[in-house]
C-alpha cells in the first residue's frame, strides 16, 4: 500500500489541490508552501518529469490527465523533458524558508533543479572511482591467505 500524506482534507480536495500546485511548479517553477505539502508535491512532480521524458502519447495522455492546462503540458513534454535528459530523478529541491505568523507552519520553497535564478546551486556530480583491474586468479588467492599473525601470550611476559 502506498503511503502519502492526508494532509487533513478529504480525497477529491487533496488531489485537486495538488494537481493545482504541481501545474503552477511546472509554470513557474518555483513556489513557496508548507514542508508537508512540497514534499507530496515533490513526489508527484517528479513523476511528471518522468513522464515528459518519455514521450510517448501514452505518458502525454497521463501527464494531461494530472496537470492543468496546455501551457504547462507543452513545458513539461519540450522545455522540462530536454533539461532532465541525462538526469535519472531528483528534479526538485525543497528549501526550508521561514515559519509562517499565523498558524506557526514550517514554510518551504520547492523548485526545480538546473535553472536560471535558483536560490542555491547545484552540486557538481562526484567523480567515478577509477575502474580497478581484475586480479588474476593466483594473484588474488594469495591476497586472501594472508593472515593476522599468531597471538602473544601474557603469561609468557611475566
Amino acid at each position: 500500500m502506498t503511503k502519502f500524506r492526508k494532509l487533513n482534507r478529504p480525497t477529491g480536495h487533496r488531489m485537486s489541490m495538488l494537481r493545482t500546485m504541481v501545474s503552477q511548479l511546472v509554470k513557474h517553477e518555483r513556489i513557496e508552501t508548507t514542508v508537508s505539502k512540497a514534499k507530496e508535491i515533490r513526489r508527484e512532480a517528479d513523476k511528471m518529469v518522468q513522464l515528459g521524458k518519455d514521450g510517448s502519447l501514452c505518458a502525454a495522455r497521463r501527464a494531461a490527465a494530472f496537470v492543468r492546462g496546455d501551457d504547462v503540458l507543452h513545458k513539461l513534454f519540450t522545455e522540462l523533458a530536454y533539461r532532465y535528459k541525462d538526469r535519472v530523478g531528483g528534479y526538485t529541491r525543497l528549501l526550508r524558508t521561514r515559519i509562517r505568523v499565523g498558524d506557526a507552519a514550517p514554510m518551504a520553497y520547492i523548485e526545480f533543479i538546473d535553472r536560471e535564478n535558483e536560490l542555491r546551486q547545484s552540486k557538481l556530480p562526484a567523480p567515478q572511482p577509477p575502474e580497478r583491474v581484475p586480479l588474476d586468479p593466483w594473484a588474488r588467492s594469495k591476497l586472501c591467505k594472508q593472515f593476522a599473525p599468531p597471538k602473544e601470550d601474557k603469561s609468557s611476559e611475566i
